[in-house]
């Protein structure tokens, strides 16, 4: 018996290894077959799912599923599905075949002669697909159905050659085209009859949410067809042409009120070539024959215009148009020639804003404009903004009586060092009068208002205090005073953040705040609070989700549901809260990491993913209990295919006596008994996502943790904590400790342990090899080096200056160099290059707008002079990240051979022992390996 025992065990061992041995071991092809799911959607009455799937490169496939996960419709090159409102069609585009554009390409066909998209409208009870060639774009009736309208690019006939034109002594007006200035045909189609309706050279169009109206402009045809603005009633199939005018006539922000019964635009009908455009404003109610103008040059508030760059918003009740005013244009002189004109720049020191960011805000600035209300049942006009108080902030419904206005220039010049970029003085307009008072000046962090717009509310980061103020009563009052609603956590040298608030339940009786755990509901006139959820006590942080998009307030009547998230476990799940009981029902629970339920519209059936390393987040339908829950989607059977890798939650201290967590990751077939190498990769706290999956690609900046994981690495994921005034002690007094607890489990191999990581990662990285030679070699991406000119610098992507980062956030020095001269020096890894016997791999980016890409210079130089192994990858015009796909391979192929290389003993690649010359880049990668 005992020999049968022994003999059926060794058989189970030999089975088990020989599976192992059988699965594959992912590799860079592999990247393009793994699919990625896109823009999920489920029909209103919850009987459909739609989805694409993305493959690498490759062209995207669109399905349809019913709910219970049965195939409809897989169509190639097709994405950005929409369901109409009433279930019955789904709409999407279909793009040209990808290799066909790239051979179009290399045949250097121009743009204008390439194909078209293609609209596909399938019939979901027939189950019947219609293709339409050559459609620009298309639009979808928000909360009604049966109708269609898109335009149609203007296309070459290729069937009927252009025949030889004999020249005529007569000069002959042109033919006119469809474009962007003359404006493209439109198709209106009936769904459910297939009757179309076009109209020549539309420049706007626009359905009404609600009402089955269509509003268009034209720059017109014919007699039929003549130029101006056209309304028309698809209940009654009438076309009201409401307002006349010649075809040069531009028109702006073409806009409809959600019944269809008011619509708004503005108007250019200046023929000239006038610098100064007068632009006018129209409204037009469905009472009138046509529109009228409501504002202009001369009626306007002394000193303002028109602005065509506003969009134009209706209140709910209709009763007020909102638009913008704008300053007179800056125009220069046309005249001038281009060496007349001075071309320089002129920073002063005491501006609000810094240059370089008024250079990447101008087209913003000339397009500035200052929000205005025209009452159209008083015919009334109101500024809301102006210069002093150039911002606002209109109630949801845009009902209320009151706005906030606000006014952050006073505070932008020391937001440069302190990061308050939200600072502000904020006051209340009332949109009856006009009329309007400052309420708080100072103010740290943004204000809203309430749904109803009865009450101002915003959370106080330098007092940790939320608030309301009563805009009828004008009442001030501290809601969390004295209570623990501020980042618990917080371990940079700012005043805490706030965790957020779930919303306003009707009529803002009551909000809902969020601290660390729980949700808790406050009066905002009284203050007083109670807590709803019991997170606190179990270390379980509960959140709301929203299903319904359409409604602004939470209510109580209905279950809530809420989502949870063990700080322990890091499991996730549902929870369903009932107001009436004052008591909740986990629903789900698990580890997993779940994704916010979406909705149907007309029902109670939702989408939703569960995700955990070996699991895809595949979507799955259920009703809101996810007591039976469907799986719609696979999109990766392949996985099961591939030797893949386990996930686990580790834990030590560290030299702080901090209690850390981390993540661990190993091959699938990982033996205890034998050593792997290990690669470290970690940027702050990441182990709250140790249920995330990780896809096979090639990752812009970090290792790819299945694919290391199937090549045979162990890959760990520290969390570190921070001390302010010492970012690069606290990183080695997290990590370092972390490694040598994972060195002490026997299965790794200490001689060959790497470390990646990016930005911040970087930065740490850098500053690690100056102190350990714990790891044999490092992938450091835009790093800090130097943090005395780093300090000095601009991100480049915004035009801010890098100082606030260093003395309030995430570099957490605390202070300037001239504060704390100390501190920079000592968090500088620059000062201490000629410690480092770690070989480094570098990759920094000319454009990068993030981290000047001077300091990975700094860095790579100054490692050159030691003669210290290093490499420098810098891809030409990607900025923080390589986002090109050609590049982001590159990379990865990049760092797979030199984590080869210096962990695994793999022959050196060309590049890393002659390099890629400047006349090779783009011709001779240098992958191939050294021959052993």
């Amino acid at each position: 018996m005992k020999n049968y025992q022994n003999f059926f065990s060794y058989l189970m061992l030999f089975f088990s290894i020989s599976v192992f041995s059988q699965k594959k071991i992912l590799d860079h092809k592999d990247f393009e077959i793994w699919n990625t799911i896109q823009m999920p959607t489920i029909s209103s009455n919850g009987e459909y799912v739609m989805y694409s799937l993305l493959k690498g490169e490759k062209d995207s496939h669109l399905k349809i599923k019913d709910n219970q996960g049965n195939l409809i419709i897989d169509h190639e090159r097709s994405q950005n599905g929409e369901f109409t409102y009433d279930s019955k069609f789904a709409v999407f585009t279909i793009r040209a075949w990808k290799d066909s554009i790239t051979e179009l390409k290399r045949s250097k066909v121009s743009k204008e002669n390439m194909p078209k998209d293609s609209l596909g409208i399938f019939n979901l009870l027939e189950k019947r697909l219609e293709k339409i060639a050559n459609v620009k774009s298309y639009k979808l009736p928000e909360k009604w159905s049966n109708y269609i309208a898109y335009t149609l690019e203007n296309t070459i006939d290729k069937s009927n050659p252009k025949k030889k034109e004999y020249k005529d002594t007569l000069k002959q007006k042109p033919i006119k085209k469809p474009s962007l200035k003359n404006g493209f045909h439109l198709v209106i189609r009936n769904l459910s009859t297939s009757q179309e309706d076009t109209i020549p050279f539309v420049t706007n169009y626009s359905f009404a949410k609600e009402g089955h109206v269509l509003a268009y402009s034209t720059t017109g045809k014919n007699v039929k067809y003549k130029p101006g603005v056209y309304v028309k009633d698809l209940k009654l199939s009438q076309d009201k042409h409401v307002f006349n005018t010649h075809e040069k006539t531009k028109y702006f922000n073409l806009a409809l009120s959600d019944s269809g019964s008011n619509i708004g635009f503005v108007v250019d009908s200046d023929s000239t070539k006038s610098y100064t455009r007068p632009y006018h404003l129209y409204a037009w109610n469905k009472k009138d024959e046509k529109a009228r103008l409501l504002v202009n040059q001369e009626n306007s508030p002394k000193g303002y215009r028109v602005s065509p760059d506003r969009n134009i918003k209706f209140s709910k009740d209709e009763n007020k148009l909102f638009f913008g005013l704008a300053l007179p244009e800056i125009v220069q002189d046309t005249l001038l020639l281009d060496e007349e004109i001075v071309n320089v720049e002129v920073w002063t020191y005491d501006e609000p804003r810094l240059y370089t960011i008024q250079e990447i805000q101008a087209d913003n600035d000339r397009k500035k404009s200052y929000e205005t209300l025209y009452n159209l049942k008083e015919d009334k006009l109101v500024q809301i903004a102006n210069k002093k108080f150039p911002n606002v902030t209109l109630p949801s419904n845009n009902n209320g009586n009151y706005a906030l206005i606000s006014n952050p220039e006073p505070y932008q010049l020391s937001s440069q060092w302190t990061g308050q970029f939200y600072k502000h003085d904020l006051a209340i307009v009332n949109l009856e009068t006009g009329l309007s008072k400052t309420i708080i000046k100072a103010n740290p962090s943004s204000a809203r208002l309430s749904p109803e717009g009865l009450y101002a509310f915003g959370y106080n980061q330098v007092d940790s205090i939320w608030y309301t103020y009563n805009l009828k009563t004008k009442k001030y009052l501290e809601l969390t005073k004295d209570k623990v609603f501020q980042d618990e956590l917080n371990d940079v040298p700012n005043f805490p953040s706030s965790y957020g608030f779930a919303g306003w339940t009707k009529n803002d009786k009551s909000i809902i705040i969020y601290d660390r755990y729980d949700l808790w509901e406050f009066d905002p006139d009284k203050g007083m609070g109670r807590r709803l959820t019991k997170g606190r006590e179990n270390n379980v942080t509960y959140r709301y989700v929203k299903l319904n998009s359409d409604q602004d307030y939470i209510d109580k009547k209905r279950k809530i549901l809420l989502t949870t998230f063990n700080n322990i476990s890091k499991n996730s799940g549902y929870y369903e809260y009932d107001y009436n009981k004052k008591e909740g029902n986990q629903l789900l629970d698990g580890p997993y990491r779940f994704s916010n339920p979406v909705k149907a519209r007309l029902n109670e059936k939702v989408i939703f993913s569960r995700q955990s390393f070996s699991e895809y987040p595949n979507i799955r339908i259920s009703d809101l209990d996810f007591k039976t829950q469907i799986l719609i989607s696979d999109a990766n059977p392949q996985q099961s295919d591939y030797n893949w890798g386990t996930i686990e939650l580790v834990s030590w201290s560290s030299l702080d006596g901090i209690k850390l967590d981390g993540m661990l990751v190993k091959p699938e077939d990982f033996d205890p008994s034998k050593k792997y190498p290990m690669i470290v990769n970690f940027y702050e706290k990441s182990s709250d996502r140790i249920h995330s999956h990780r896809t096979p690609s090639p990752g812009r900046s970090s290792i790819n943790y299945s694919f290391y994981a199937s090549r045979g690495y162990l890959i760990f994921n520290p969390d570190v904590y921070y001390k302010v005034g010492y970012p690069g002690d606290s990183a080695f007094n997290c990590v370092i400790p972390g490694v040598t607890s994972m060195i002490e489990k026997g299965f790794v191999d200490e001689e060959n342990i790497g470390v990646q990581g990016h930005s911040w990662g970087g930065y740490q990285i850098a500053h690690l090899v100056t102190k350990t030679d714990i790891f044999k070699a490092a992938e450091s991406g835009a790093p800090v080096v130097n943090m005395i000119s780093a300090f000095g610098g601009i991100r480049w992507d915004t035009g801010l200056s890098r100082q606030f980062q260093y003395e309030h956030t995430q570099s957490r020095i605390g202070g300037s160099p001239w504060e704390y001269p100390q501190r920079y020096y000592d968090n500088s890894p620059i000062y201490n290059i000629d410690k480092i016997n770690t070989p480094l791999l570098i990759m920094h980016n000319d454009a990068d707008g993030h981290v000047p890409w001077y300091q990975g210079i700094e860095f790579f130089v100054s490692l050159r002079r030691l003669g210290k192994p290093s490499w420098l990858l810098n891809y030409n015009g990607a900025r923080h990240w390589p986002l090109k796909m050609q590049n982001r391979k590159d990379f990865n192929i990049r760092m797979q051979q030199f984590f080869d290389h210096f962990l695994k003993e793999e022959p050196k690649p060309q590049w890393m022992i002659r390099g890629v010359p400047a006349i090779e880049k783009g011709i001779n990668q240098g992958y191939e390996l050294e021959k052993k």
